[in-house]
């Protein structure tokens, strides 16, 4: 099968599994524990900390961004270091961005959250319900995976959400992909753009920068916003 074939029957099948049977709570909790502390095994420099077939070392450019910021050493770091055995997790269910978080950021700044909320929205349900030469396809649990995991790796977990769906849609090349865009998106090379989802239209692979930029944006506030309310409270 190719690429696009391959990921297509694994979409299939999940919907095929969900309907036949649900994971336990358990089960999805030991799921997200693991995408967890595998993201953090993406290291800076678009690489994996173990051994495998592709590194992008060779075509980061160093960027000089000094010019743009006030402190050119500040930057992402993982919200906890590899090998530590209990990491933190943020439950989206004791505070979500639709129950706490919108509300508090419209009493903070009047109608920005409803600016920010249907900046989320556009992009999360953005769709033309093809993927690549193929059409009407339901790519509802692809967005769905491409948004969790960048969440995922901010340490934010969905109850509701079977995190083995990740694991299962998306490849090795496309997580390094992600977290390098996500993360230290100045290290981003048109080397790893390529190198995922090859079959697929750019538009298409653009939609998926989009989702990933807002679901980071949504991790950030979360964690703001949080903060702020229990300063309030």
């Amino acid at each position: 099968l190719s690429e696009l074939e391959a990921l297509m029957e694994r979409m299939k099948r999940l919907q095929e599994d969900k309907e036949d049977e649900e994971a336990s709570q358990e089960e999805m909790a030991t799921r997200f524990e693991k995408e967890k502390k595998e993201s953090l095994l993406v290291i800076s420099g678009g690489i994996w900390a173990f051994p495998v077939q592709f590194s992008f070392d060779d075509e980061i450019v160093s960027t000089d961004v000094s010019r743009y910021v006030e402190d050119p050493g500040f930057g992402y770091k993982d919200f906890a270091r590899r090998g530590e055995d209990h990491l933190p997790t943020f439950r989206a269910q004791d505070y979500t961005w639709e129950n706490h978080g919108f509300s508090l950021v419209n009493r903070l700044y009047s109608d920005i959250g409803h600016l920010l909320d249907e900046k989320f929205r556009m992009v999360y349900n953005l769709t033309y319900n093809t993927m690549a030469t193929h059409e009407d396809v339901d790519t509802t649990t692809l967005r769905r995976a491409l948004f969790n995991y960048v969440h995922c790796m901010y340490g934010i977990r969905y109850d509701d959400y079977d995190y083995g769906e990740v694991n299962q849609l998306l490849e090795r090349s496309l997580k390094v992909y992600i977290k390098t865009v996500t993360c230290y998106p100045e290290r981003t090379t048109k080397r790893m753009y390529d190198s995922y989802w090859r079959q697929f239209k750019h538009s298409e692979k653009v939609h998926v920068n989009l989702l990933l930029m807002e679901a980071r944006m949504q991790a950030e506030l979360l964690y703001a916003l949080r903060a702020i309310t229990r300063h309030l409270t």
